[in-house]
């Protein structure tokens, strides 16, 4: 549960823009967060550089977007597209349909703070490490005969800020300069008492006015030295011989405060009040203890041979460890501390009540991130929270689902009327955080099933929680009206097929029959699959709820209406489009004709197996011409492999995730950064070890022969039940089954074994067992734990 490093994080400069490069300081720096505000520790001794973020400092603001023109050109673009005519429907849809402006504006980091220390000789027995049960990065080092400790948190309980303790054992040894800087956008950095404050707004100022329409800001830092006083200079606050120097770091932004700039900073100065009042060791004890009891939910041990690094795991740091894998080294331990990393990231950039994690979580450097770091929904937002319920972090996801309903919704109502003359609301393939819903960037923009692809996470949440008054509440209506928006838009093809038209398939290209290539079609795999998925959710949660009968109906219908999904004659492999179109770039990142095998159900290899052999064959083909080259894309392709049961390829596609995509600091990269590989990562290894879709709890459904032996605590299954398993030799050994709901549990074991009993407590419980005992099924009451006994 612990990165190390014997090393500082190199001391990059700040960029305002992001460096191409895969390595650097940055990336090396380890992150704390609770949600709100995040922070960059790069461990430095005589100087450090922690760079601060909070989560609700973005460029731009709120504007509707929306194009009139859109509705009335909207039939002659598909009547091209029907015609064959594509590059004459791509102009018109790229004059006409897109939004006004097409562009969102980029997340931006808050600044830095740099902390000078004065040291009396060459330091030694450096340690740099992230507890990721209790979410404090902790730096020592020892000069001489003095031991010195930095400890750096993001409180997850209280006020939000950021807090750093230098102490020393010997008294009178910590002599430190604070200070906080920013690229641009400051008005005034003050120093005075024992504080600095920094004052700012987001973009330019027009020319002729003192003041800007971008976001204003501020940050303010408390400086509290036990045994000195601090002294400030004009915009920084030093401290002479104290026994241990803690800071407190506060934020405040204009999104959260409509006032001025003052308003701003008398509430990053009471937030830091509110949160200096508890004292170091209570709010650290409180923050540790709050932090551990969310983390410590999920236990993972994945033990390899006796000839793999894992052995050697404790002499070796977490960069050390990563090089041996880059050069073909098996360390499952290390495995086991990614699957950790990643429900740490999301536990510490996504909480109740705050914003959702965005492309880089809450940890971004630049003026101008890498892609913004905004909402990506064609599918880098949702890969964000595929790890949430599976491992144990069910209110993480709520933020998202806030953010579709106060966000999206109220922007995706509009431009579903304007743009399309379509009830419900729709959101295209990218957003931010005023909630932008109209086609931005180029003509691939025009990709309306983001709302439709979003709504499948409300229904997780509900499979996996069975919260019915969330479900009525909120989860529901989002359903219901990503749906409405998808049976107005859905029209006949020239065979009467029900069809998306116009669409993509995200990002990719195909071949006409002419040679030219094409974005623009209709009825791509992807958004007939997400549609299925979404109208089969959406009638299960109106039967669940008794409501909405005749939508429920309209539903049935246009299922049965729907194109079906093809293979295709020539290559025996799943078509990505509704032709069987050949493709410039057969080895695209992109896979996006997999929906229905992972995150969908609608490709299985129990239930169509025709239709995932295919699947396969797609998968193997896209990998076969360099699929996979960014974190994000691998990272899907260990889930895909995982839903097939093919353990072994699951984690050669995982090593290679870490060998090739993933920074030293355990950062996925696109490159550059970007956190839904670390997400989709997680959830892919959870998915090796637990399977819950098809209305059966798989145990060890992926396993690799690379993990012999191990056990996991605490993951989670459809239907409201907490799995803990241990094996030996490849084979269960014994399973636990906690159910928090009453509800019927059918349990699969793993491939090979049976099941020969279940115990409730020391009564043995009438189960079903069929397949030869490979499947037991039995009706679970909640608060009971369920021991499975398998063959030896």
């Amino acid at each position: 549960m612990t990165l190390w490093y014997r090393k500082p994080a190199p001391l990059d400069a700040p960029n305002r823009t992001a460096p191409s490069g895969t390595s650097g300081g940055w990336l090396q720096a380890l992150p704390v967060g609770n949600g709100r505000m995040g922070a960059m520790v790069f461990g430095g001794v005589e100087k450090e550089r922690i760079q601060l973020n909070d989560n609700t400092l973005w460029d731009g603001r709120a504007q509707d977007t929306t194009n009139p023109e859109a509705l009335k050109h909207l039939p002659e673009v598909r009547k091209l597209l029907f015609e064959g005519r594509n590059r004459e429907a791509t102009e018109i849809a790229g004059k006409y349909l897109m939004g006004k402006p097409a562009g969102v504006k980029s997340y931006q980091t808050l600044g830095d703070l740099w902390i000078d220390t004065d040291v009396a000789g060459a330091a030694e027995d450096y340690r740099r490490a992230l507890d990721l049960s209790t979410g404090i990065v902790t730096v020592t080092w020892r000069i001489g005969d003095a031991r010195y400790k930095r400890e750096v948190f993001a409180p997850l309980a209280g006020p939000p800020c950021i807090v750093v303790h230098t102490s020393c054992d010997k008294p009178k040894s910590v002599s430190q300069s604070i200070r906080i800087s920013r690229m641009e956008g400051v008005r005034a950095i003050r120093a005075g008492g024992s504080a600095i404050s920094m004052l700012g707004q987001v973009g330019t100022v027009p020319k002729g006015s003192t003041r800007g329409d971008g976001m204003e800001f501020a940050a303010y830092v408390y400086v509290d030295a036990a045994g000195a006083r601090p002294q400030a200079a004009a915009d920084s606050v030093a401290v002479k011989n104290a026994d241990s120097v803690t800071l407190v770091i506060t934020s405040e932004t204009g999104m959260n405060l409509r006032g001025a700039s003052r308003d701003a900073m008398q509430r990053a100065v009471q937030i830091s009040i509110d949160a200096w009042s508890h004292g170091f060791d209570s709010y650290r004890s409180q923050h540790a203890k709050a932090f551990s009891a969310i983390m410590n939910r999920v236990s993972v041990d994945l033990r390899g041979s006796a000839s793999t690094l894992d052995t050697q795991h404790s002499a070796l740091s977490t960069d050390e460890r990563l090089e041996a894998v880059r050069k073909g080294a098996d360390d499952p331990g290390l495995v086991a501390l990614y699957f950790q990393f990643g429900r740490y990231l999301l536990l510490s950039s996504s909480r109740p009540g705050g914003l959702p994690a965005n492309l880089q979580g809450l940890w971004n450097e630049h003026i101008e991130a890498p892609w913004n770091a905004n909402y990506h929904t064609n599918i880098n937002l949702q890969m964000n929270y595929w790890p949430a319920e599976v491992t144990n972090l069910s209110e993480c996801h709520l933020p998202l689902f806030d953010y579709m309903e106060q966000k999206l919704v109220p922007s995706g109502r509009r431009t579903a009327q304007v743009h399309y003359g379509a009830r419900g609301w729709v959101v295209h393939h990218l957003s931010d955080v005023w909630g932008a819903t109209t086609p931005m960037d180029g003509v691939w923009g025009i990709w309306p099933m983001g709302a439709a692809w979003l709504a499948h996470h409300p229904w997780e949440h509900y499979e996996f929680t069975g919260d019915r008054a969330f479900l009525a509440k909120q989860g529901y209506p989002l359903m219901r009206d990503a749906a409405r928006f998808m049976l107005d838009y859905l029209v006949e093809d020239p065979k009467g097929r029900l069809v998306t038209c116009p669409s993509h398939s995200p990002e990719n290209s195909f071949f006409l029959p002419d040679g030219s290539t094409s974005q623009f079609t209709y009825g791509a795999t992807m958004d007939l699959e997400i549609i299925h998925d979404l109208f089969t959710n959406c009638i299960a949660a109106s039967k669940v709820l008794n409501v909405d009968p005749e939508m429920r109906a309209e539903m049935e219908k246009a299922l049965t209406r729907l194109a079906p999904l093809q293979i295709s004659q020539k290559t025996g492999r799943l078509q990505e489009w509704i032709e069987d179109y050949g493709e410039p770039e057969p080895g695209h990142r992109h896979i996006s004709h997999m929906f229905g095998v992972y995150p969908g159900e609608q490709i299985t290899p129990r239930a169509t197996p025709e239709l995932a052999d295919a699947a396969r064959k797609s998968l193997d083909y896209r990998l076969s011409h360099g699929g996979g080259h960014t974190g994000w894309s691998r990272a899907w392709i260990v889930s895909l492999w995982a839903r097939f049961c093919e353990g072994d390829t699951a984690y050669d596609n995982l090593k290679a995730l870490l060998a090739n995509s993933t920074a030293l600091n355990l950062f996925d990269l696109h490159p550059p950064f970007q956190i839904d590989g670390n997400f989709g990562g997680t959830a892919g290894i959870a998915e090796m070890l637990l399977q819950s879709q098809g209305g059966e709890i798989a145990l060890l459904p992926a396993l690799p022969k690379a993990w012999p032996s191990g056990s996991y605590r605490g993951l989670r299954a459809r239907g409201g039940f907490e799995a803990a398993v241990d094996w030996t030799d490849n084979r269960a050994q014994s399973a636990t089954i906690r159910a928090t709901l009453k509800n019927p549990c059918t349990i699969r074991a793993p491939k090979g074994q049976a099941i020969v009993g279940v115990m409730d407590g020391t009564k043995r419980v009438r189960a079903n067992l069929t397949g030869g005992g490979s499947v037991a099924s039995w009706p679970a009451e909640a608060g009971h734990s369920y021991v499975i006994r398998f063959k030896s």
